[in-house]
């Protein structure tokens, strides 16, 4: 036999031989409960009064493994949930680019539409209420199903019944879905004579750093000499996006300690950051990424932070693809700032601590910034002019 078969047999062979005895291992160690779902899978297929659909009860298994884990960041996601985290993640998906919420009395509520997206050009506009989509009732309608029904191929038409805010009367407006690319940097001098910039990040995808490098060199050619990054109610998203976002405004690094079972290692900031006087606005909304640029900013002495406590999420989630297009979606580390400081469950404390009239949060982190209307952007405005 060739030396390379008799290495292919060989190693083929350690694997069976691996499987077998990891396999022997589990049921001699867990025997009474592999036999309880033996029994329950056997019941539930022969005694079921409604036909069993093996395919359905083993999904369950699969869920309820995950489940098991009692973890509200652990979930099994099927096909339609995978690929709507694959288009978040990537930044575009097929829509009419409308940025939704559930007020406190059920309404589905527009935060604002995309710049150049259907929705925008339609005359939809911040505070807006969908009243029904494609004719079903919205009230009280989960987010997730409202979006999904918004979504859908590029070319293919929704109908919004829309209600404006202030108005009894009510409006169908017809749309045809495009590709939309998910605007998470938004950007804008905020006084030219004092040099003071300011973007507003919304979450962090694929798009974001690259935006960003973007936004920070339009506003450079317009003078700007400082900055405030609204990081409020930005609930996070992709790590990679969030080293590179961080890479901006940093010294070289580490950005974040990643741990997992067994080691802990450094995410190096990438060494391109222009350092600058810097203001970060934090919420109770601010989470994931949004704390680990946050964390970073702070714990480098790279900026100062007004606002609220952010949310507290210290962990990190993995998404591993499973057959036919499913994934599980498992929490594999937690991460720790730079000074090592453990996040979870505590929050990031701002150094200066400003809060935000709940009355007027939807008005003032829903449009732009509003130095009258806005304590916290006054409170880092003025940090950055004295």
């Amino acid at each position: 036999m060739p030396n390379i078969w008799r290495h292919i047999y060989r190693g083929l062979l350690a694997f069976c031989v691996l499987v077998t005895l990891t396999l022997g291992l589990v049921v001699a160690t867990h025997f009474t409960e592999i036999e309880k779902a033996i029994r329950a899978y056997t019941l539930i297929y022969f005694q079921s009064l409604e036909p069993a659909n093996t395919d359905k009860l083993l999904e369950g298994v699969i869920k309820g493994m995950v489940d098991a884990l009692d973890d509200p960041y652990s979930s099994y996601l099927n096909a339609e949930t995978y690929e709507r985290l694959k288009e978040s993640v990537a930044g575009t998906y097929g829509g009419v680019g409308l940025l939704i919420t559930v007020d406190e009395k059920g309404r589905l509520i527009v935060v604002s539409p995309f710049k150049g997206t259907p929705a925008q050009r339609a005359g939809i506009k911040s505070e807006d209420c969908i009243i029904a989509i494609d004719g079903q009732d919205t009230m009280n309608m989960d987010l997730e199903t409202a979006a999904s029904l918004m979504q859908g191929e590029p070319g293919t038409t929704v109908e919004l019944t829309i209600q404006s805010a202030g108005s009894e009367g009510t409006r169908k407006v017809s749309l045809e879905r495009e590709l939309i690319k998910v605007p998470t940097v938004e950007g804008e001098m905020l006084s030219q004579q004092a040099g003071i910039g300011y973007i507003s990040l919304t979450m962090f995808n694929e798009q974001t750093a690259t935006d960003l490098g973007q936004q920070l060199q339009e506003l450079r050619q317009q003078g700007m000499e400082r900055l405030i990054l609204d990081l409020r109610n930005n609930p996070g998203g992709s790590l990679p996006a969030a080293i590179d976002v961080a890479s901006y405004f940093i010294p070289e690094g580490p950005v974040v300690y990643i741990a997992d079972q067994k080691k802990m290692e450094a995410m190096q900031a990438r060494g391109y950051g222009q350092l600058m006087p810097l203001v970060v606005l934090v919420n109770k909304g601010s989470a994931s990424a949004a704390e680990i640029v946050a964390g970073a900013i702070k714990d480098t002495k790279a900026g100062i932070l007004v606002g609220e406590t952010t949310f507290g999420k210290g962990i990190v989630q993995t998404v591993f693809p499973l057959p036919e297009e499913t994934a599980v979606k498992i929490t594999t580390h937690k991460y720790l700032t730079p000074a090592k400081n453990d996040i979870h469950k505590v929050g990031i404390e701002p150094d200066y601590q400003v809060p935000l009239d709940p009355q007027l949060e939807f008005q003032v982190l829903s449009n732009a910034p509003n130095l009258e209307l806005d304590p916290q952007l006054q409170k880092a405005f003025s940090l950055l002019t004295e």
